[in-house]
């Protein structure tokens, strides 16, 4: 396609897999991030895919700069992911506040300067509050009743871009994860399952710290669903919930298990439930993108596990979200 995008927040998880998606196909992505270390594009994209991504050192918390990064690229669109996640919005508020609320009105105006029409943007499921778990599917409809700084943040953020929706018509699309996993899905409440395949490659124990059946997203559908909403679909301000595969923790260690069958009986599971709805209803954004793939998440602990076997073989893999020996 060979258009140009613009990316906050690649330098983590979805991001880094956002960015090998846009470079796959033949897209610029300009990756606008305080700096550090592109280890999670290089995971997942090579060295050679590395070269084709330009990075623009930034904050997003600086509205000028942040204007200029956008003015300067002229890109199709937005794809903003940059945030703090739950354990660390917990240890500073007002630091989550400013780059998770504030941040994203900052890539909105800078949007609406550079007469950019459209924004993928990072919601999360943890803008719902613990439900009963009947198995019944939650909707985007559902009420909101956040138990987290974070998830009380990426509600704000769904107001703030219905607002520019309905003053200045700037569309776009917040997407509800929950519990993504994949290569470079390392922080985070819901990181766990990711570190405990890194784990059994390795031949290390780990343990999850939390129980229950949750909603898995394999990151490459993820980074697809960003980019397509990023691409086009219905104009204005929507909102989606990403549905994966609705299992418990304690199915996924079988499954890595059954990969590394030398991981039996070393990963252990331990602690509360997410107090977040297991079961995301996610028709809506089937319907209106059924281009998106969907992975199994059998597939999908497959492919991690064989892209950890591949990292450790090439002296690459990082080990720093699993404890110390």
């Amino acid at each position: 396609m060979n258009d140009t995008y613009f990316v906050t927040g690649a330098l983590g998880c979805i991001g880094a897999w956002v960015v090998k998606h846009l470079v796959e196909r033949g897209d610029r992505p300009v990756v606008f991030d305080l700096g550090g270390d592109p280890r999670r594009i290089r995971d997942v994209l090579g060295e050679n895919g590395l070269a084709k991504v330009q990075f623009v050192a930034g904050d997003i918390t600086d509205l000028d700069a942040t204007k200029r990064a956008v003015a300067a690229c002229k890109p199709r669109a937005i794809v903003h992911l940059a945030g703090l996640q739950v354990p660390f919005c917990r240890q500073d508020p007002a630091l989550g506040a400013r780059v998770n609320v504030l941040g994203t009105i900052h890539v909105f105006e800078a949007a609406l300067a550079a007469g950019v029409r459209r924004i993928a943007y990072a919601s999360s499921a943890a803008v719902f509050g613990p439900s009963e778990d009947d198995g019944t599917a939650v909707a985007e409809s559902t009420q909101l009743a956040p138990v987290t700084h974070y998830g009380v943040y990426k509600q704000a953020n769904e107001g703030t871009a219905r607002i520019y929706w309905l003053e200045k018509k700037l569309a776009s699309v917040g997407l509800r994860p929950l519990t993504v996993y994949g290569v470079g899905r390392d922080q985070g409440l819901t990181s766990g399952p990711t570190t405990a395949m890194k784990a059994a490659v390795l031949g290390r124990p780990f343990h999850i710290g939390f129980s229950g059946p949750t909603d898995f997203h394999y990151v490459a559908d993820t980074a697809a669903a960003f980019v397509a909403c990023a691409d086009g679909g219905p104009e204005g301000a929507l909102l989606y919930n990403l549905h994966g595969d609705t299992v418990d923790v304690a199915d996924v260690v079988r499954t890595i298990e059954a990969e590394c069958p030398t991981a039996l009986g070393r990963i252990t599971i331990g602690g509360p439930r997410i107090p977040i709805p297991p079961l995301l209803d996610g028709r809506a954004f089937a319907r209106d993108y059924p281009q998106v793939p969907h992975t199994s998440l059998t597939a999908g602990i497959r492919d991690t596990i064989a892209r950890f076997r591949k990292l450790y073989a090439q002296g690459g893999l990082d080990v720093r979200d699993l404890p110390a020996k």
